[in-house]
């Protein structure tokens, strides 16, 4: 499955736009738009729905490609259990790299026996 970033990308190349073009038909810089092809940056929802209509494309669509959970949804985490916030602090403050973080998800849970 293509990320949100490879999507834009593939659309802009398709409509023949370089990456400058269509950063400036969207008022944006070109570094921020290169970060977001390259997954590195995610955009607002105002931005995301002028990409798609500069690439003749839905808002929708695009969404529908952006796996990033919902702030609601980390909001929630972070109140119901506080240790998740801490979690995420930490994995920022390390700079863990994304590879090593989907690792970690990955992972198969090992569960430790109970001595009795």
């Amino acid at each position: 499955m293509k990320t949100l970033g490879q999507y834009i990308r593939e659309l802009r190349e398709r409509k023949d736009l370089s990456l400058r073009d269509l950063a400036r038909r969207v008022d944006i810089s070109a570094p921020f738009l290169s970060d977001v092809e390259l997954g590195r940056r995610n955009t607002s929802e105002k931005v995301l729905a002028k990409i798609a209509h500069v690439l003749g494309t839905t808002l929708e669509e695009l969404q529908s490609l952006d796996t990033r959970p919902p702030i609601d949804e980390l909001r929630r985490l972070t109140t119901s259990d506080p240790s998740y916030g801490l979690a995420f602090r930490m994995v920022i403050d390390k700079k863990v790299s994304s590879k090593d973080l989907m690792d970690l998800a990955n992972r198969k849970p090992h569960h430790s026996k109970k001595k009795e």
